[in-house]
């Protein structure tokens, strides 16, 4: 029943506001870096959909949902945007550092997605990669890495950048695919390699009022 009644309108307005109040309230630092609302360190501040974890020795850092932590190396909370450091390659076998878990993997209800700034790179695949309609040319992007980074050198790689055809809470890998991956954001093809952007990003949404 909706009511007229002035008291019981204020009083509601108020509670209201206290809730906006005490659910919009930030976590302190994470040694010297900021957590902007709505990440969530601790169960008393932030919004617990939006978890990240500080590590007192490494600092902030995102847990998959596979269960692995990958670095947090920036946040821009104006554009809902957090970068995470892609995995070790390994050196002597050319697998990601996450090869046993598949690769990169987000909750399938989860807040962030993969950007669609986000250029992947593939590395150590099988022929079957062949069949997908990803760049394993050799003018691909994957080949210029391998200039600098020459653990995979010679292996067949592929380059692919996210987009909304794509899934955008993975990034696959596996034994009988491709065995390694790293990312790079808001990658122009002609920059020159030292200025890549190593990193996968990650995009939340805008947090709601829940009562």
């Amino acid at each position: 029943m909706i009511t007229s009644n002035p008291f019981i309108l204020s009083l509601c307005l108020l509670t209201l506001i206290a809730h906006s109040s005490s659910s919009n309230i930030g976590c302190p630092k994470c040694g010297t870096i900021d957590v902007p609302y709505p990440l969530s360190t601790h169960d008393n501040c932030g919004n617990q959909k939006y978890k990240v974890y500080c590590n007192i020795t490494t600092g902030l850092e995102f847990i998959s949902a596979t269960g692995i932590n990958y670095k947090i190396i920036s946040i821009d909370s104006k554009s809902h945007r957090l970068v995470l450091r892609p995995p070790v390659i390994q050196k002597d076998t050319c697998e990601s550092s996450d090869l046993h878990a598949g690769g990169f993997r987000l909750e399938d209800e989860s807040r962030f997605n993969i950007s669609s700034r986000n250029t992947v790179m593939l590395f150590n695949c099988s022929n079957n990669i062949l069949l997908s309609p990803l760049d394993c040319s050799t003018s691909s992007i994957c080949r210029q890495f391998e200039k600098v980074e020459s653990v995979c050198v010679g292996l067949l790689c592929c380059s692919y950048l996210k987009d909304s055809s794509m899934t955008n809470h993975q990034i696959r890998v596996r034994v009988d695919g491709c065995t390694s991956y790293t990312s790079m954001v808001d990658m122009k093809p002609s920059a020159p390699i030292d200025s890549w952007n190593f990193g996968i990003e990650l995009q939340w949404l805008a947090p709601f009022l829940e009562l």
